[in-house]
């Protein structure tokens, strides 16, 4: 019974908030356009440099009313990615590469990087974007639409994030990063984010933050989060508690990103910061129990039901037992299809629900163990 409860409960406010992540909409008729700067962290980006740059300026191109640089910090590569930024700032102005400075003591790499394009920028607006993201051309006057659409008693954000397709080649991948979504629709209050100011009730996703600098500015910038290996949960709490609203949209139709490139990469990739989303052991014990209690156990016990039935093998688990478990699978299974219908992910996923929690659950236990142990790793550098 509890598992149906954990089940419906997920499924439910899934189907709630699918409605109110709503897309981008349309730019209006009469707009102003606005002042930009696309801030792009690049520390060993050479396979992706080039393309994400050449995606922001065909967005700044269908933007024409606007004015848009790209400022791109080269965080102490050591392949082609400086190289390949020079070219691109010869062949148009508007990008720039911004100055540097050796990593501070204390500091993440990425929010050092932002940090700095943001104080260097004379924009009313940033653009945060990782050099794996890929624009549509229509992103950036979609992505102005949205910053302006209310969509609650708040005021217009202060922050504003978008959740891009997450790209999958191969089922290590499709099974781990498509979790994203589902976290995001099972647990977020988008009612509370969009009508108070409570942290607790926030998210992002730091492949895409869109911040209007006079704010980002009165909160301290990046150096706000320093330490810190996930800017998409900690910056739009760190707005909220300045005062200033935050908000989120879906974007798979306008941008895309190829998060990691294989299951090792991916692996690495969330251990390093899958603790620090969730912040105490406490909410990484509740998650635990809801997910392996509530999304796992119903596999095993339909499984043990339907084999001891079949086989008549005395098998100690009732016949109500197994209904319900069956039933708490299909709310799973209507959830999953939902969110990867929606989001146009790898379909095998949805049948793939429970292994992927178990996997999730190792990654999160784990990247505690590497908190504690201080070893949380990422591009050469240790939290």
């Amino acid at each position: 019974m509890a598992a149906v409860a954990i089940c419906g409960f997920a499924l439910g406010l899934s189907l709630i908030n699918l409605r109110r992540f709503a897309v981008a909409p349309a730019a209006a008729e009469e707009d102003p356009g606005w002042s930009l700067t696309v801030c792009i962290p690049a520390r060993n980006e050479a396979a992706n440099l080039e393309d994400c740059v050449q995606a922001v300026l065909r967005a700044a191109d269908a933007d024409a009313g606007s004015q848009t640089t790209v400022l791109v910090y080269d965080d102490g590569s050591d392949d082609e990615t400086p190289v390949i930024l020079t070219r691109l700032g010869a062949e148009d102005p508007r990008v720039r590469a911004a100055e540097t400075k050796p990593l501070p003591a204390g500091w993440n790499g990425k929010q050092h990087a932002c940090d700095s394009m943001g104080r260097q920028a004379a924009s009313d607006w940033l653009l945060l974007i990782d050099a794996d993201v890929r624009l549509a051309p229509e992103a950036l006057v979609r992505t102005r639409a949205a910053a302006h659409r209310r969509t609650g008693s708040n005021p217009a954000p202060a922050l504003l994030s978008a959740f891009p397709r997450e790209r999958t080649d191969g089922l290590g991948e499709a099974m781990v990063i498509p979790l994203i979504h589902f976290i995001l629709m099972s647990y977020l209050p988008f009612g509370r984010m969009r009508n108070t100011l409570d942290p607790a009730a926030s998210a992002a996703c730091g492949q895409y933050m869109l911040v209007r600098r006079d704010a980002w500015n009165e909160i301290g910038g990046h150096a706000s989060i320093r330490a810190s290996m996930h800017d998409g949960v900690l910056l739009p709490r760190m707005f909220r508690r300045g005062g200033h609203a935050t908000d989120v949209f879906d974007a798979t139709d306008i941008v895309e990103c190829r998060m990691y490139d294989g299951f090792a990469e991916t692996w690495s990739g969330f251990v390093k910061n899958a603790y620090e989303g969730l912040g105490n052991v406490t909410l990484l014990l509740l998650l635990t129990v809801l997910h392996l209690g509530g999304h796992v156990a119903p596999w095993c016990v339909a499984a043990v039901g339907g084999v001891g039935t079949i086989f008549d093998m005395g098998i100690p688990v009732s016949k109500p037992a197994t209904g319900l478990a069956l039933a708490a699978i299909g709310l799973q299974l209507v959830q999953r299809s939902a969110i990867a219908r929606r989001f146009r992910q790898d379909p095998r996923i949805v049948a793939l629900h429970a292994p992927s929690l178990v996997l999730l659950t190792v990654i999160q236990w784990w990247s505690l163990v590497m908190h504690l142990a201080g070893r949380r790793s990422w591009r050469g550098r240790t939290a």
